[in-house]
């Protein structure tokens, strides 16, 4: 499936059973309010998706299992954070033929690549396979910043680069980046705190996360703004604020999830050696999600307005 780079993608969290074990029934709940909800892609294996606890072999089943529920009627993206070039490209090799449309990919794990070797890093796994690659752009969490110099080098060699997941922080950086590439490069916010101001410096999309348990209210946010209803987009923003700010947050797992089952399509069950929220920290989190839930607004009919960009 070809994939655009615009709309809204949900960063999905990872649903366990009680007993640690995939829970693809809840899984495919949520996939599927998110679905309703009208998200224009899927990915798996994020931060969120504690993509870090999961075996090979759990990725591959969570893919096939989201190809299933999806029917092709949005791309499947998998998230690549490995440790080494070979393990990065035998994954890129397992998404394609589990039925991936595309790749997140960050740079090396753990080690500290300089920019030849992220360079080249990501130039050998995108050489390996045709799969469509949205590079993963987060210095803050993960130590390593992909400039626009990098990205001339990976777009002039690699045709299947097609996008940047911008979790910079920098807003200036969309426009650097529009300026310097102008559509050869896609541009998705990565920051659910700066997705709004991201959409109205011209970034085609928005990789959220707390999409995860408020799918409709983030679809409606983007497509008001494709739409130039930038007040009313601004208005269920406003309200949505004090929620995404639980995804910029060590605890943004544990917070997300808690959200999901406040909102009917999720579990709060994490894999160790993260733990559901106890205490004071849990009482604060719920007081958000409730407040929330309380003020939710009532939203215009988002899906049928006609767009202007």
């Amino acid at each position: 499936m070809k994939i655009e780079w615009n709309g809204v993608m949900p960063a999905v969290t990872t649903k366990f059973t009680e007993s640690d074990q995939l829970d693809l029934k809840m899984f495919e709940v949520n996939i599927k309010a998110q679905l309703e909800a009208g998200v224009h892609g899927i990915i798996l294996g994020g931060t969120l998706g504690e993509a870090s606890t999961l075996s090979d072999n759990e990725k591959r089943v969570l893919v096939r299992k989201a190809v299933e529920i999806v029917q092709g009627s949005v791309p499947v993206i998998i998230n690549i954070a490995e440790q080494t070039t070979k393990a990065a490209i035998e994954a890129a090799s397992k998404a394609k033929e589990d039925g991936a449309s595309g790749l997140m990919m960050l740079p090396p794990m753990r080690y500290k690549a300089d920019d030849r070797e992220t360079v080249i890093y990501f130039k050998e796994v995108a050489n390996s396979t045709d799969l469509p690659i949205m590079v993963y752009n987060n210095p803050v969490d993960y130590g390593i910043e992909v400039t626009l110099d990098m990205f001339d080098s990976l777009l002039k060699e690699c045709h299947n680069i097609q996008a940047v997941k911008e979790s910079t922080r920098d807003l200036s950086n969309i426009t650097r980046m529009k300026n310097h590439f102008g559509d050869r490069l896609k541009i998705l916010s990565g920051v659910d705190t700066l997705a709004l101001e991201s959409l109205f410096m011209g970034a085609d999309g928005w990789v959220a996360g707390l999409v995860c348990a408020f799918p409709k209210e983030t679809v409606a946010i983007y497509e008001l703004v494709k739409a130039g209803r930038n007040d009313e987009a601004l208005e269920i923003y406003r309200w949505f604020l004090p929620l995404l700010e639980l995804d910029i947050n060590t605890k943004l797992v544990q917070n997300i999830k808690l959200a999901e089952v406040a909102t009917g399509i999720g579990t709060e069950n994490v894999r160790a050696p993260r733990l559901p929220l106890i205490g004071e920290e849990r009482k604060e989190v719920l007081e958000i999600i409730e407040k929330g839930l309380s003020t939710r607004p009532v939203l215009p009919n988002y899906k049928n307005i006609e767009t202007i960009c």
